[in-house]
């Protein structure tokens, strides 16, 4: 994974309370890179690099490795925005040394809509042009889509000296959010990203809403890709919500011939139901929203536990929803034993909480 010259970069973090940031640190990334936890010491090792962090003395020691200074800075920049998400509201202090100047982000992708259709009818489809689509050939599937204000010329991030992004302000400030890219058409050099629309009214859904408006020639940006890599198995089981759809159908789109594939998906009803073209067989169980009872949680989480429960102790588990079914699911995996590296099971969105598409 790192190359003959590995490229070194190390920092202190100073929160409100260093060993609670650590099992926080520990308990997300498990999903996005390899944890090893050894004491108030933990090792993360991703195709990006390798990140020793130590708890010590009410500090966070920092030391990054990295293939390559590219690697190293966006490795810096997942941890330094992850450490300040887990701060919160509380104090945090953020040093790295010999750390560089302000400058361009170099995973920073420019795009152009050049259509928007409805999938089904709460799901809508975006095709963006992109001078380059060869970093998203079979990477990584996550980006940061970045909107500029309309009728401004954009004026897109650079690095922070604490490792952070610096995003534009005021007038100048972007609309942020994390998508999947759907699919990748490299004749056209297109890029597809599928937009929820959420049908309950009330709820703030601003990247939604650019996708309803969007037009041809409309300008954004595309940051990554980063975590969420295919899964290369014979067997997978894949599970999740509209939040998942679109990771659960380029995952079916692209894995080989004779791969099993069995799926247990919760949409509103049977108008939200897709089409899931595979080269392998896909056996998948739609739950419809609309059929529960009024108030009902956990029925999704409860159907992928009948399901995984009878699946090869070897198949790989691939689930995205909701925060407390993700946290229920991985229990449910832990008592049985799974292999950590035949799962990824990562929560994409927290119920009643303001904003959260």
């Amino acid at each position: 994974m790192i190359a003959d010259r590995e490229f070194r970069l190390s920092g202190i973090a100073l929160p409100a309370d260093a060993e609670t940031m650590l099992d926080e640190i520990c308990e997300h990334f498990v999903e996005h890179a390899e944890v090893v936890r050894s004491g108030n010491t933990a090792l993360l090792k991703s195709p990006i690099g390798i990140a020793s962090i130590r708890a010590d003395d009410g500090k966070l020691l920092l030391d990054l490795v990295g293939p390559s200074d590219e690697a190293l800075q966006m490795a810096r920049t997942v941890l330094a925005e992850h450490l300040f998400y887990f701060a919160g509201n509380d104090r945090l202090e953020l040093n790295w040394f010999d750390s560089p100047m302000a400058r361009p982000l170099p995973n920073l992708h420019h795009v152009t809509v050049v259509s928007a259709e409805d999938v089904t009818p709460h799901m809508r489809r975006v095709r963006f042009a992109c001078a380059d689509v060869t970093p998203f050939i079979g990477a990584d599937m996550h980006v940061r889509l970045l909107v500029p204000p309309r009728g401004r010329e954009p004026v897109w991030p650079a690095y922070r000296e604490d490792g952070r992004i610096n995003w534009p302000q005021g007038e100048d400030a972007l609309l942020v959010r994390v998508y999947t890219i759907r699919a990748v058409d490299v004749e056209r050099g297109e890029l597809w990203i599928d937009f929820f629309q959420h049908p309950e009214p009330g709820i703030g859904t601003p990247g939604a809403d650019f996708a309803r408006d969007a037009e041809p020639g409309t300008r954004s940006a595309l940051l990554g890709p980063g975590s969420g890599r295919l899964p290369a198995a014979r067997s997978i089981f894949l599970g999740g919500d509209e939040s998942a759809l679109p990771a659960i159908a380029r995952i079916a789109a692209e894995v080989p011939a004779g791969t099993r594939l069995k799926a247990v998906i919760e949409v509103l009803d049977a108008a939200e139901e897709q089409p899931l073209p595979t080269a392998g067989s896909l056996e998948v169980h739609w739950l419809h929203r609309k059929s529960y009872a009024p108030g009902a949680t956990g029925v999704l989480a409860q159907e992928m536990k009948k399901a995984i429960a009878l699946l090869d102790k070897d198949a790989f588990v691939w689930v995205a929803c909701e925060k407390e079914d993700v946290r229920s699911i991985r229990t449910f995996l832990k008592d049985r034993n799974h292999d950590r590296k035949a799962m990824y099971v990562a929560w994409y969105w927290e119920r009643n909480v303001a904003g959260g598409e």
